[in-house]
């Protein structure tokens, strides 16, 4: 009977010690997970907010901070000396379209189908977006963003290239290429304003309705606990030159003498600064600029026969000379990059890509032309983005003005054809960065290098369709 009780009693203790290692072994496991799900919200709630903002054919000498004398842009200015701003940062493309291509997908914008621009008529629309590009929209979604476009698309008229088609939870704006009028918002009289795919007819300004849907969204957006991913792109200063009234005669009073035309392209310029200045005050008055990686870009050079001033740079928009390319740019991180740091490190539109992905803790999609710019953000050294730098338009016949232009740098050598009917240019930017002097015959093994370089891009370049195709093919 006792040896009975024994081992029952043993039985019992080895009963209760499994149980207990057993619960023990629960306690530990719930422990790891509640750690593992803390950390996970706590990183998804310390991933930065991002808002690009893409102005359009602003000017590379048309902001106070980069030179311009006769305008005020004391908003985009400050904005810019909370971080870091760019001397050599470049477009994609001289014209709107292949630019915002580019930034989208971290791309040259040939290789994702928009070697040109899109508008409304089939016979003068160069680009149709490749299904498979991945689009920053895609990849800030995937990852749990509320991901949003406020302001000018024109990537696209139609499905399936419409905002909310490729990543977007939500479209506000204006589908086309430019508004015939800021106050009507037409393009050869077809109604593009869009919120989400609902055709909209809103009352007022272009700068002003943009601005004000940020500002809401933002708004909004603080009181949610997931980040956002906002690409602001605004119409302005682009053509029609058509600012407010009361800002036109804001800038003649002070501006005496002012030309006209440049009178008018100052005051719309100004008026899009306060529209900024609103949106940055959004910012921080919701606490969201705490935490908000902020990009500031121009999709191209200045239109020079409507006043734009880029700087001492020759030439503008539409142009591959420096003065079509080379564009203002800021970046903002508030405890991340250091405030007032100005750099001559040169990156492009696309770069955009993925340096708002890392930046974010967000894997950076595989095969993109683009390259992180980073480390150069944080203060640290890196090493040029690349060795080539390519630079393309491809548009059509002169019944549109249309016109097929090409660059290439390599170090301080650049390429460049800028009609299809003269020949190439070759100049060396280290000692000629207005580019006077044209080296083409002095310097012919340059001149080959670069131009088999250039050959060999645009036959890259050549395996992609950029039309409409007659039968609609998927994605895959």
């Amino acid at each position: 009977m006792i040896e009975f009780l024994v081992l029952l009693n043993q039985k019992v203790l080895r009963t209760m010690k499994k149980t207990i290692l057993l619960r023990a072994t629960l306690i530990i496991l719930l422990t790891l997970y509640s750690h593992l799900i803390t950390r996970e919200t706590s990183a998804q709630q310390t991933r930065p907010n991002v808002l690009v903002i893409l102005v359009d054919d602003l000017g590379y000498g048309d902001l106070s901070s980069y030179g311009a004398t006769d305008l005020k842009s004391p908003h985009i200015d400050g904005l810019l000396n909370r971080g870091m701003k760019f001397t050599s940062f470049y477009a994609n493309c001289p014209v709107c379209s292949p630019t915002r291509a580019a930034l989208l997908t971290g791309q040259y914008q040939d290789m994702v189908g928009i070697p040109g621009v899109i508008r409304t008529h089939p016979e003068n629309s160069w680009g149709y977006l490749k299904p498979s590009a991945v689009t920053l929209a895609d990849v800030f979604h995937q990852a749990g963003y509320q991901t949003s476009i406020i302001g000018k698309w024109h990537l696209g008229l139609e499905s399936p290239n419409t905002p909310t088609e490729r990543g977007f939870d939500l479209f506000r704006g204006f589908l086309g290429d430019m508004m015939d009028d800021y106050y009507l918002h037409r393009r050869h009289n077809v109604n593009y304003m869009r919120r989400n795919q609902e055709t909209v007819d809103p009352q007022g300004h272009a700068t002003d309705l943009f601005t004000d849907w940020t500002c809401e969204y933002l708004k909004q957006q603080s009181k949610n606990e997931s980040p956002f991913f906002l690409y602001l792109a605004y119409n302005a200063p682009h053509t029609p030159i058509q600012p407010p009234q009361e800002w036109l005669e804001k800038i003649k009073q002070r501006e005496t003498g002012i030309d006209p035309g440049r009178a008018k392209l100052v005051a719309l310029i100004e008026h899009l600064d306060a529209g900024i200045g609103k949106v940055v005050q959004t910012l921080d008055e919701t606490g969201l600029s705490e935490n908000t990686l902020i990009v500031f870009s121009s999709d191209n050079g200045g239109q020079l026969s409507v006043g734009a001033n880029n700087g001492a740079l020759r030439d503008g928009k539409q142009s591959m000379y420096e003065g079509g390319l080379k564009v203002p740019t800021g970046v903002v991180w508030k405890n991340h990059i250091a405030p007032h740091s100005d750099t001559d490190f040169m990156a492009m539109s696309m770069d955009i890509f993925p340096t708002v992905c890392e930046a974010s803790g967000l894997t950076v999609p595989a095969g993109l032309d683009a390259v992180s710019f980073l480390p150069t953000l944080q203060g640290k050294q890196q090493k040029p983005l690349r060795t080539h730098w390519f630079f393309r338009r491809r548009e059509g016949g002169t019944r549109y003005g249309g016109k097929t232009i090409e660059a290439v740098r390599s170090g301080q050598w650049k390429l460049l054809q800028n009609s299809p009917f003269e020949p190439l240019e070759l100049y060396d930017l280290k000692a000629d960065p207005l580019e006077q002097k044209n080296l083409a015959e002095s310097n012919r093994k340059k001149f080959n290098q670069l131009s088999v370089l250039l050959r060999a891009e645009i036959q890259r370049y050549g395996t992609v369709p950029w039309q409409k195709p007659l039968t609609p093919y998927s994605k895959d």
